[in-house]
């Protein structure tokens, strides 16, 4: 219960790493809100995930917006302001996704699209948290990045860009921010068996021999949890990792090490 009576923010939580998240966040103790641009998707998460408080409120709540936009991040300061009262302690900046492509390959639509979910997301969602935190008593930020910002990868040129820049505006936020009592960390995760790659799979001839691939790209032979990288964001988030910020966890199975 390291989370017990905290408030969190949760961008992407209607499945994989930010549901994983989610569910533990509550089993901690925690309340949550899944922020997810598919709204009936979030709420159905928000249903299964939540329990109900002392006062029979729901702990998981959900809102549908783009994180790329501001007027989503105006919801969740209202969501903040008139049910948290003002409080929010945890932002976990997790929403993102890529296409395979070169930068040849990648038009500039889809181009402005990755960046505006996976960076302008973070920074917009980032700028929201600290104007919050600063007002209270600080807080964590914890953002998504990828070992694919760290060492690239085929066919990920726009993807790759982001996460990497991820890294460095958490670093960045991390400086800023220290004598503010708000810390900002990172959770670098490798190849995670998430609903990315399984529907990917179920379209192929051979899924059996993909997924195989996929496993064999870290050197501990097979791919990570949702749960795994969810246990990495609650450690960042808890007070238990006081003194951790502008840290980057790398969860990789050992890829960036091959």
């Amino acid at each position: 219960m390291r989370l017990q009576g905290k408030t969190a923010v949760v961008t992407g939580g209607s499945s994989g790493i930010g549901r994983a998240t989610v569910e533990r966040f509550v089993r901690e103790g925690a309340r949550v809100l899944i922020v997810d641009r598919d709204g009936e998707t979030a709420r159905k998460a928000a249903a299964e995930c939540s329990t109900a408080d002392a006062d029979g409120r729901p702990t998981v709540e959900a809102i549908a917006g783009d994180v790329g936009e501001p007027g989503s991040w105006d919801q969740v300061r209202a969501h903040v302001t008139e049910q948290w009262g003002g409080r929010l302690d945890i932002l976990v900046n997790n929403a993102g996704y890529g296409i395979k492509a070169t930068v040849t390959e990648t038009s500039l639509e889809d181009w402005h699209a990755i960046v505006s979910t996976n960076l302008t997301g973070v920074f917009l969602g980032s700028r929201t948290a600290v104007e919050l935190m600063r007002a209270t008593e600080g807080g964590s930020i914890v953002n998504i990045a990828s070992v694919a910002g760290q060492i690239g990868m085929v066919q990920r040129a726009a993807y790759c860009s982001t996460k990497a820049a991820v890294v460095g505006l958490t670093k960045a936020m991390s400086l800023d921010h220290a004598k503010e009592g708000i810390r900002v960390n990172c959770v670098s995760p490798g190849t995670v068996d998430s609903p990315y790659f399984q529907k990917i799979a179920a379209h192929l001839d051979d899924p059996v021999a993909y997924r195989q691939a996929l496993a064999d790209r870290q050197p501990v032979g097979r791919m990570g949890t949702p749960e795994e990288i969810a246990a990495a964001v609650a450690f960042l988030a808890a007070d238990e990792s006081s003194y951790a910020t502008g840290s980057v966890l790398t969860m990789d199975g050992g890829m960036s090490v091959w």
